[in-house]
């Protein structure tokens, strides 16, 4: 689908996009209205955890349960039945399927320099559908998160606005440009530091960028490793990091084999000079804490030569229920495939492979992101340039994968779009916020069990 809708010529893929105009006009994508039979969001959640590890599950409800913005973030799947709801341009693109704002940031550049990028960072849902999605998930984080730091309704409306208006402008740029000049596009981390006006912050800013260059492995190492009997083992720090029992540990070895058939050939040759040291298991995230997920030690040439590897579990993206089958039939390998489609600079370790029970996992390495911004410290206008920053990064990663031109073309020059994304933003702004009271009311009644604070 994909491929086809970007062989035609640029006139013939233009007038597509204007013709989804009849499909979804710009403006009806503000006037969202929760569907009559929409699903309730603790029941969602809770279905969503039959096959996740029961003993974590608290600490991802007493997460999402912190605020608005949390329950956001764990409550992608509640958002994809949301979406789908509505009716869609039939623009398709490669989604990351959670692109909030907190899924933005810092990683390095795969020739290991100091080099860092601004990109997105999380691809656990990607699976290809309507690109409007991807861009309404984006402006809501952003209305939540304004509302949380403070700012009038005015100043959140902007910030919303400015994600979709940038996203606009940024895929109309890419639109005029060749195909090699649109798949090597990045975004530097420099581009960060103009949007910081205050003196103050802007050098907190600059030691932050300074600190995310020099985290290394080693530093990683540091943290997360101990010396005992004079060997390297992961640190102990229960419930969110234990030790690999004996069973775990022999699985691992098993299928760090089969995943490393999944590289290429170069790639596995590098891999082949580190060996197998130690593995824990470790929660991440808000939306994933309870799916299944190992950090396995490598050493390469000695002990002060590691690599860390992060092994997580690979379900159904929560957009597949909604849209039509895609390419890859292993979770796994579509989460590789999908990140390796929308990252500017892919990790060289991505691969994927089948665990116990015919569980689907995907490899990568762990802490190439090496952060994202402080969204809670923001002000109007430093939260405003930031979402329009993450507008841009989106852009640039659907452009890899869809037609760029259709979709330039129904956004047109004008800012309608710009304005009905942020009219959506508030609307569902407020609709995070009720689903969040309700989570809490759960919890209250023991629906939910929650454990706060972790």
């Amino acid at each position: 689908m994909l491929r086809d809708s970007v062989t035609a010529g640029s006139a013939d893929r233009a007038a597509r996009g204007r013709a989804a105009r009849k499909r979804v006009s710009r403006s009806a994508h503000g006037t969202w209205i929760p569907a009559a039979d929409r699903p309730d969001p603790v029941g969602v959640l809770q279905r969503q955890g039959r096959d996740r590890l029961q003993e974590l599950l608290p600490v991802r409800y007493g997460r999402m349960a912190a605020s608005p913005a949390a329950f956001l973030r764990g409550a992608a799947a509640v958002m994809a039945a949301d979406l789908a709801a509505q009716p869609h341009t039939g623009l398709t693109v490669q989604l990351c399927g959670d692109a909030h704002l907190l899924n933005f940031g810092l990683h390095a550049a795969p020739e290991r320099a100091r080099s860092l990028l601004f990109d997105l960072t999380d691809f656990d849902e990607t699976f290809p559908g309507p690109f409007e999605w991807d861009v309404k998930r984006l402006a809501a984080s952003v209305a939540v998160a304004a509302r949380e730091n403070g700012h009038g309704e005015d100043h959140v409306f902007a910030a919303a606005r400015a994600a979709a208006g940038h996203y606009r402008e940024a895929m109309r740029r890419l639109a005029r440009q060749g195909e090699l000049t649109v798949w090597y596009q990045h975004i530097d981390a420099d581009l960060l530091l103009p949007l910081v006006r205050s003196g103050r912050r802007r050098r907190r800013a600059e030691a932050t960028l300074t600190r995310a260059r020099r985290r290394t492995s080693l530093h990683a190492l540091g943290k997360l490793v101990e010396t005992v009997d004079g060997r390297p083992r992961i640190v102990h720090d229960p419930p969110l990091l234990e030790p690999a029992g004996t069973l775990d540990l022999a699985a691992l070895r098993k299928i760090f084999s089969d995943y490393r058939s999944t590289l290429s050939e170069e790639r596995r040759l590098l891999l082949d000079r580190y060996r197998f040291v130690d593995a824990a298991r470790k929660v991440v995230g808000v939306g994933s804490v309870g799916v299944r997920c190992f950090i396995v030690l490598l050493a390469g040439r000695d002990a002060d030569d590691p690599l860390l590897l992060q092994i997580k579990q690979a379900g159904r993206s929560v957009l597949e229920e909604h849209l039509p089958s895609g390419p890859y039939l292993h979770p796994g390998r579509r989460i590789v495939a999908g990140q390796r489609l929308m990252q500017a600079a892919g990790d060289i370790f991505l691969g994927w492979t089948t665990g116990p029970e015919g569980r689907a996992f995907y490899w990568r390495r762990l802490r190439d992101t090496k952060g994202c911004a402080d969204i809670a410290g923001m002000g109007p206008g430093e939260l405003r340039r930031y979402a329009g920053l993450c507008g841009t990064a989106l852009a640039r990663a659907h452009a890899r994968s869809g037609d760029r031109i259709a979709i330039a073309a129904y956004l047109g020059g004008a800012d309608t779009f710009d304005r009905a994304l942020a009219e959506f933003a508030l609307r569902y702004a407020d609709r995070t916020a009720a689903d969040h009271t309700a989570l809490g009311a759960a919890v209250l009644a023991g629906v939910i069990p929650a454990t706060p604070g972790i």
